[in-house]
């Protein structure tokens, strides 16, 4: 390859970008080393060889030797560990976006370049087909389970805080509703379920949703069980409600590449507005029917 002459930034770029092939080699190769399914571990040892390969490719127009970013293939090792092969690595193609700007950037000046934009649509292609992970084909059960549970749960607990103000009472009253509530959703979806033509999976489908609730009912109801401020507490909840809303659309966002913003705020304003419609409720019942506990 003939002497190609960069500015300082360009050449920077190019050297941060050589030091993120080595390090994404490393992290499909254990990545392809830990998936059980024989065919999606070969697409993922292939395309490591594909990051290497441009690794290499790099390093000639650099002249120089990086190492990998060890933290990161820890990072990325255990967030496919913990949240799933497909979360994880969509969350991984996220960082390749900055690759294909710099890819545009020298293009011109390094023809050779253009493989590169088409191995990383390559390898985009080959993901999108392998990453079918069981959790994702049950997020519509999970997205019930939470999103009921959320919308009723706020509610139920914003009415019950201004009805009962004993923060004992209230985490009482909540968790029978709430672990009732979370029967009653699984048995609909399992019934749900089952009545569609492919019913092979409705108890799956009802564990998932069971669970999603029954995790949200606790999460919300915690701080009603060790504060003893009925205001404080409820503050409390609505601000679990919309970490747990933030923390599980940004999953699904990245995991199904849907519109984050948009799922979120739509939750969101549901949640709080039924919240605040139930606190006012509240408040008008105990007034209306004179009860001061």
């Amino acid at each position: 390859m003939e002497e190609i002459r960069l500015d300082n930034k360009t050449l920077d770029a190019i050297i941060n970008s050589q030091r993120d092939e080595i390090t994404e080699y490393h992290i499909y190769k254990r990545l392809s080393a830990i998936t059980k399914d024989k065919t999606n571990s070969e697409v993922l040892k292939d395309i490591s060889e594909d990051e290497l390969s441009h690794f290499h490719f790099w390093q000639k127009i650099t002249g120089q030797s990086v190492k990998p970013k060890r933290l990161l293939i820890f990072w990325y090792y255990w967030i496919c560990r913990i949240f799933g092969l497909t979360f994880g690595i969509k969350l991984l193609e996220k960082r390749e976006e900055k690759a294909q700007n710099l890819y545009e950037r020298v293009s011109e000046k390094i023809p050779e370049v253009h493989r590169l934009v088409d191995d990383e649509d390559k390898h985009e292609r080959e993901l999108i087909s392998l990453l079918q992970e069981e959790r994702l084909q049950y997020i519509g059960s999970v997205v019930l389970g939470l999103n009921d549970a959320l919308v009723e749960l706020t509610g139920t607990l914003a009415g019950l805080s201004f009805a009962l103000r004993d923060t004992r009472l209230i985490a009482l009253a909540g968790l029978i509703t709430g672990i009732a509530a979370s029967f009653s959703m699984a048995a609909s979806e399992y019934l749900s379920t089952k009545s569609e033509s492919d019913h092979s999976h409705a108890l799956k489908s009802s564990i998932y949703t069971g669970c999603a609730y029954i995790f949200t009912v606790i999460f919300l109801i915690l701080p009603f069980l060790v504060l003893g401020n009925y205001l404080v507490c409820l503050a409390l909840t609505i601000l679990a409600a919309i970490m747990i809303i933030l923390v599980f659309n940004f999953y699904i966002s990245v995991a199904k590449d849907l519109d984050f913003r948009k799922r979120f705020f739509e939750m969101a304003l549901i949640s709080l507005g039924v919240a605040a419609l139930s606190f006012g409720i509240g408040y008008l019942v105990r007034v209306l029917l004179g009860v001061d506990i």
